[in-house]
């Protein structure tokens, strides 16, 4: 299963850690780690774009920690669009995903 873990401080998103597999199918064909890598990368990417000092990302096999340093109104847009559609997910794989 693939947890997604996020803290808030003071209703600003301060970190984001996504850890495990989605077991859904094996690897290398299994749409929900591809649909969660795809929606945490490309925001991770959108904000780096925007602002390279505005996160911190650590990644290895099954561990995405993001730290968030900066807070702006368009930074916050991206970290809650990238939890809202990773909630859609976990509705949809309640199995695969969970955000805790």
């Amino acid at each position: 299963m693939i947890k997604i873990k996020i803290q808030k401080n003071d209703n600003c998103i301060k970190k984001i850690i996504i850890t495990g597999h989605a077991n859904y199918d094996e690897h290398g064909k299994d749409i929900v780690c591809a649909s969660v890598s795809s929606i945490a990368i490309t925001s991770v990417n959108l904000i780096l774009r925007m602002d390279d000092k505005a996160i911190n990302v650590k990644q290895s096999d099954g561990l995405l920690e993001i730290d968030v340093l900066k807070h702006d109104t368009n930074i916050e847009v991206v970290l809650e669009n990238m939890l809202d559609m990773l909630e859609e997910l976990s509705k949809d794989y309640e199995k695969n995903v969970k955000i805790i």
